[in-house]
C-alpha cells in the first residue's frame, strides 16, 4: 500500500508497551500533496477491501503535510518530510520497539 504509491521511510513501532493509546503506529513519508493524499487513499481503501475494517477517524489532509488515521490498536501518520521532521515521533517514541524500517 504505501510503498505502492512511493512512500518512504515506513517505520512500524510497537507502542504497546509504552501506552495504551494504541498498539502500534505505522509512519512513512511522501514528497507531495498529492502523493500524501494518494498514500492514505490507498491505505483506507486497501486496508476496507482487504480486512472489512472501516477507519474510526482521519485527522489532517495533504495540505497540512500530515495525516493520522486511526484504526484504533494502530494508528498511521502520513507525513510530509519537513512536518515528519518537526514531530519526530522516532524520538519521542525511541523506547518502542521497532518492528519494520523500509526506506
Amino acid at each position: 500500500m504505501i510503498a505502492d504509491k512511493k512512500g518512504e521511510n515506513i517505520t512500524l513501532l510497537d507502542i504497546r508497551e509504552r501506552t495504551v493509546i494504541a498498539d502500534y503506529f505505522v509512519i512513512c513519508s511522501g514528497n507531495s500533496e498529492r502523493q500524501l493524499k494518494a498514500i492514505s487513499e490507498s491505505i483506507t481503501e486497501e486496508i476496507k477491501k482487504s480486512h472489512g475494517i472501516h477507519v474510526h477517524h482521519i485527522e489532517g489532509t495533504s495540505v497540512t503535510g500530515w495525516i493520522l488515521i486511526d484504526y484504533g490498536n494502530v494508528i498511521v501518520h502520513v507525513f510530509a518530510p519537513e512536518r515528519r521532521a518537526f514531530y519526530d515521533l522516532e524520538t519521542l517514541w525511541h523506547e518502542a520497539a521497532v518492528l519494520l524500517r523500509m526506506q
